[in-house]
C-alpha cells in the first residue's frame, strides 16, 4: 500500500510503499478515504515525543470503509476504567502504532464508530482528535453551560475552533483571541460575540471591557499570557488547559486562584464515553468541521509545511484515493 512515512527526525514525510498492516486479535482493517493533520504529527516529525521510532506512518485521524460500513476512528485506545484520567498504557494512533496517513490502517474493533451521515469523508476525518479534545475540555472537565461567557484562546487551530463550534451550539456566549485579525473576523462570522488580537497591547483589558469577565476559559498555550487569564476570570470560573505551546507559566499568582475560587482543569484527548458523546453532539446539531484545505496523500509533505507555517484556519485534510 501507499503511505506517508517519517524516515528520520526533522525530515518531511515521504510518499512510499509500505506493507499493509497485519491484523492481530480484535483488530480490523480500515480502508482509509481521508485523514487529517494535528500538531502532534509535526512534533513527532521534530522528534519531540518519547518512544519515537523510525520509520513510522504518522496520523491519528481517519475516516474510511470497514467491513462495508462508513466509519470514523477513535484515535485513542486503552483509556482504562476511570473516566477522570487515562491509564498508563493509553496510546494514540500514529505513535507507537502506524497511523492513518496511508491507504489502510489496523485498529482495535472498539475504535471504529459509524461516520456521521451528514459529513463527507474529508469532514469526518477532520473530527476525531481535535473534536474529542475539545468536547472533553469544554463539557466533561469544565462543565460549560447554557448562557455562560466563554473565552477560547488561540482560535484558528483545530481544537480551539471545535470549542467555538460546540459552545455556540450549546448556547454559550463566545469570545476568542488570535494572533490574526482575519481569523477573529471569521470566528465572529460563525457567531462569536467578539475577539481580540493577543499581539496587541493590553489585550486582556480589551476583553474585560468587552465581556466583563468569563465563566469558562479554554487555553491551549500556557506561557506568559496565562497569568492574564486569571485576571479576566469571573469568581468561580473554570479554566481548561489542553496544550502548552507557549511553554511554562511565569509569574503565576496563587492568590488570584484561591481568592476567586478558580478551578484549573487539565484535559488531553478523552475516553470512549467522551468520544461517543461527542459524536452524538455532532449528529444532533449537524455540526460540520471546518476544513482549511485538502491535499492528496502523495502531496502530504506540502500539507506538513502548511501546518508548520501556522496558516490554517481549521483542519488540513489528506485525501486518500
Amino acid at each position: 500500500m501507499k503511505a506517508l512515512v517519517l524516515t528520520e527526525k526533522n525530515s518531511l514525510p515521504q510518499f512510499m510503499e509500505r506493507e499493509e498492516p497485519a491484523l492481530e486479535h480484535e483488530m480490523v482493517l480500515v480502508k482509509l478515504k481521508a485523514a487529517s493533520l494535528n500538531h502532534r504529527d509535526i512534533w513527532i516529525m521534530r522528534g519531540q515525543y518519547a518512544g519515537l521510532r523510525y520509520p513510522i506512518v504518522p496520523g491519528s485521524d481517519g475516516a474510511g470503509i470497514c467491513e462495508g460500513r462508513e466509519v470514523v476512528i477513535q484515535p485513542g485506545s486503552g483509556w482504562g476504567q476511570d473516566e477522570r484520567f487515562q491509564a498508563g498504557g493509553y496510546q494514540i494512533l500514529g505513535l507507537p502504532q502506524d497511523g492513518t496517513f496511508a491507504e489502510a490502517v489496523a485498529v482495535n474493533r472498539s475504535q471504529v464508530y459509524p461516520k456521521p451521515p451528514h459529513l463527507s469523508m474529508a469532514e469526518a476525518a477532520a473530527l476525531p482528535l481535535a473534536g474529542l479534545t475539545a468536547y472533553r475540555v469544554l463539557f466533561s472537565r469544565c462543565k460549560a453551560q447554557l448562557g455562560e461567557k466563554l473565552l477560547v484562546t488561540g482560535t484558528g487551530g483545530g481544537v480551539a475552533l471545535f470549542c467555538v463550534q460546540f459552545a455556540l451550539h450549546a448556547g454559550l456566549e463566545v469570545y476568542v483571541t488570535s494572533g490574526d485579525d482575519a481569523k477573529i473576523e471569521k470566528v465572529k462570522a460563525m457567531g462569536a460575540h467578539g475577539g481580540v488580537n493577543y499581539k496587541s497591547d493590553s489585550w486582556e483589558a480589551a476583553l474585560k471591557q468587552m465581556a466583563g469577565g468569563f465563566d469558562v476559559i479554554i487555553d491551549g498555550a500556557g506561557g506568559a499570557a496565562f497569568s492574564n487569564l486569571l485576571k479576566i476570570a469571573n469568581p468561580g470560573a473554570r479554566i481548561g488547559i489542553y496544550g502548552g505551546t507557549g511553554g511554562a507559566v511565569p509569574n503565576f499568582s496563587p492568590q488570584a486562584v484561591f481568592w476567586k475560587q478558580l478551578s484549573i482543569l487539565g484535559a488531553t484527548m478523552g475516553s470512549d464515553k467522551d468520544f461517543a458523546s461527542m459524536l452524538d453532539f455532532v449528529n444532533q446539531h449537524k455540526i460540520v468541521p471546518i476544513v482549511d484545505s485538502v491535499f492528496e496523500l502523495a502531496d502530504g509533505a506540502n500539507a506538513f509545511e502548511r501546518m508548520q507555517k501556522g496558516l490554517q484556519f481549521g483542519k488540513i485534510v489528506l485525501r486518500i484515493a
